[in-house]
């Protein structure tokens, strides 16, 4: 049986929400929607996540990158709304992604 991943969409641009919508379609992925202001650390710590997508127009929330710091396994992906690219944030490199790629990600990371 496969791990259920608890993904967290942070942000309102058109392109977050697509994604959103998309990875919605897959019975092995939670999704879960948080709505500005965006919640501490400890409180997003609270909710498990495997994945953080975010609309990286909205700059470095750091909240986001001290759970990284606290939890290697996390996944930050930023969403660029000008140009549809993904940007991945892990506790030691980074990528860019188109959204089948960042989806083959989710579900493979950390097994």
């Amino acid at each position: 049986m496969n791990k259920r991943r608890r993904v967290i969409l942070y942000g309102k641009s058109v392109i977050l929400g697509t994604v959103g919508a998309s990875l919605a379609r897959y019975s092995d992925l939670v999704i879960v929607t948080l709505s500005p202001p965006l919640p501490g650390a400890e409180e997003l710590a609270a909710l498990v996540p495997d994945v953080i997508l975010f609309d990286d127009d909205i700059g470095r929330p750091e909240a986001l990158f001290a759970l990284l710091k606290d939890s290697p396994s996390l996944l930050l992906v930023g969403v660029n709304p000008e140009n549809e690219q993904l940007l991945l944030w892990t506790s030691g490199q980074s990528s860019v992604l188109c959204t089948e790629e960042i989806v083959q990600m989710i579900t493979s990371h950390a097994e």
